[in-house]
């Protein structure tokens, strides 16, 4: 590979510097490289007034593939990624067949090798078929060549309170963590959106907050019982947030995501029965989403994850009861962030490095990710022009849906280019 010249940029929105890249590492950091002899034959790129980044890592992408590829497939959702400024993403296990096998997620593994646009990890399913009667291969799955260290039943709820400890237990012998879809099932039977004045209003059935918090707190006992690691996925009420905080205040191995929509989407909006808007969990209040702030800021929340849900236009262009439930966010999740917690004040660039690219890699043990801007450091990276301001397209999406809650909208920053491991899979914007 031909040498990178990244010229005045800002590491982790401190003082510019120039950073050489030599084949997949950072081979300098420092002023002044660009005059230097180590960088005469190197690719210019001019980085005045940008942020430059670790790669990000998203635990929590849904690639669809294999099963549902009208809706994704690994190399469109990788693409998507890129373009989002991810170098790596960890693939949801509810495919078709469910991703519950050695075989299966060997196979999502290759087809992210072979797309080349972003390292994907996939996530094991913690119970066969998703059904939460009997464990999956868990130990074939993590001494599989893909190596998995995460184990979700995400979209489903391991509610059954046996299973879930036996899961924590089994896992605990190769440091792996369960990461748990919050919902107790017999609460949200017909659910449509979150429970209060507006499903109440609207006559839509409510989805109500003790549904996820009562599966928390049962699991974060569990966890400490066994002396296991447990994550909750897409973490949506301000309850959560207390009990996630307690859990952490006892020590426990608890750690939370949040996603980019529950950070700055609000209920009200389902007033306008527009089907993108459907989620599980579902869009909360301005109360919950003021609580995820300031849980994400004081890290009681552990890192932003996309839960990038794509749907085909059919499953989301109908009557709002029929309707998918599910966004597309691998390409706005850092505008998003920069929007409703840089722009705020709330964190800084050096917190937004943290939130999606350090704490999601050290909670999916993935080596070579989320690693420091520095000499000999692998040259996963992501450069982004904070001023930017663009309305968003989604005709101009990378992924294969379009399902995305903030068409029409101007948000703020975009992602000018990513680099997996020295080599420029987005460039000025654009994939490479």
């Amino acid at each position: 590979m031909s040498k990178i010249l990244i010229r005045g940029a800002s590491i982790l929105g401190g003082e510019a510097r120039d950073v050489l890249i030599d084949g997949t590492v950072v081979e300098r950091v420092g002023p002044g490289i660009g005059t230097s002899i180590d960088a005469g034959d190197a690719t210019v790129v001019e980085a005045e007034g940008q942020i430059l980044l670790p790669g990000l890592v998203d635990l929590h992408t849904h690639l669809r593939e294999p099963g549902r590829e009208d809706s994704e497939t690994v190399l469109t959702g990788t693409r998507a990624a890129a373009v989002g400024g991810f170098t790596a993403v960890h693939a949801m296990a509810n495919t078709f067949p469910v991703a519950d096998t050695a075989g299966v997620v060997e196979q999502v593994w290759r087809l992210g090798r072979e797309s080349g646009y972003c390292d994907v990890q996939p996530v094991g399913a913690v119970t066969v078929g998703l059904e939460g009667k009997q464990l999956a291969e868990l130990g074939a799955m993590h001494d599989s060549a893909a190596g998995v260290r995460v184990f979700s039943d995400d979209g489903k709820c391991v509610d059954d309170a046996v299973i879930m400890r036996r899961a924590l237990e089994y896992v605990k012998a190769f440091d792996g963590v369960v990461a748990q879809h919050a919902q107790e099932p017999r609460l949200t039977e017909g659910a449509q959106m979150n429970e209060g004045i507006v499903s109440s209003e609207l006559g839509l059935g409510g989805w109500p907050a003790v549904a996820e918090e009562s599966i928390i707190a049962r699991d974060v006992l569990l966890a400490a019982h066994v002396g296991s690691r447990v994550h909750i996925c897409h973490l949506s009420t301000a309850g959560s947030v207390e009990i996630v905080r307690w859990a952490k205040s006892k020590g426990w191995n608890v750690t939370a995501e949040v996603t980019p929509h529950h950070l700055l989407l609000t209920d009200e909006l389902v007033r306008t029965y527009n089907p993108v808007y459907k989620v599980n969990p579902p869009l909360r209040t301005e109360a919950d989403v003021l609580a995820l702030r300031e849980a994400l800021a004081d890290g009681t929340i552990d890192c932003v994850a996309t839960d990038h849900a794509p749907h085909p236009h059919e499953d989301k262009d109908c009557e709002w009861a029929a309707a998918a439930m599910g966004m597309v966010g691998l390409e706005t999740a850092l505008s998003v962030v920069q929007q409703t917690m840089v722009d705020t004040g709330l964190i800084d660039w050096a917190g937004v490095a943290d939130r999606m690219s350090v704490r999601p890699a050290q909670i999916g043990r993935l080596a070579g990710h989320g690693r420091p801007v520095s000499a000999g450091e692998p040259a996963n990276l992501t450069l982004v022009d904070p001023a930017y301001r663009g309305v968003v397209d989604p005709a101009g999406f990378a992924s294969r849906s379009r399902n995305t809650p903030y068409q029409g909208r101007e948000l703020p920053g975009r992602v000018t280019h990513t680099f997996l491991r020295g080599r420029a899979t987005v460039v000025d914007g654009n994939l490479a």
